[in-house]
């Protein structure tokens, strides 16, 4: 059974920062980009950030770009999200996923380019 699976949410303070990570078990997701998306209560999944799948390039929303970092360990098949200076508007539960064509050149902005998701783990920053 393909899976991905979160972990690494909870609940923080303004200014803290927390490590999502993402696991695939199944199969191998080392040949295909990957991406974290959000949602929070009421609102749209929303895009985060993307990292290419041979690692060469990375993409962020306008919202996140210079405080989270989106990395991947192959060894592990693990996708890693750090998120600093985290603000009350982050709280959203955080959804990794995979698209579902194999080494595509540009990370996907898109929720519908995306295959595999996991079942998200939730983020709570009060101020």
């Amino acid at each position: 059974q393909v899976q991905l699976v979160e972990s690494g949410g909870g609940s923080v303070q303004a200014g803290d920062s927390l490590t999502l990570s993402c696991a695939a078990s199944g199969r191998t997701f080392t040949s295909y980009n990957m991406a974290w998306f959000r949602q929070a209560p009421g609102n749209e999944r929303e895009f985060v950030a993307a990292l290419k799948w041979n690692g060469a390039a990375t993409t962020y929303a306008d919202s996140v770009k210079g405080r989270f970092t989106i990395s991947k360990s192959i060894p592990k098949d693990t996708t890693y999200l750090q998120m600093n200076s985290l603000k009350p508007e982050d709280t959203a539960v955080y959804y990794c996923a995979t698209e579902s064509t194999r080494q595509r050149n540009n990370p996907s902005r898109a929720v519908g380019a995306y295959a595999y998701w996991g079942q998200g783990t939730e983020v709570t920053v009060s101020s």
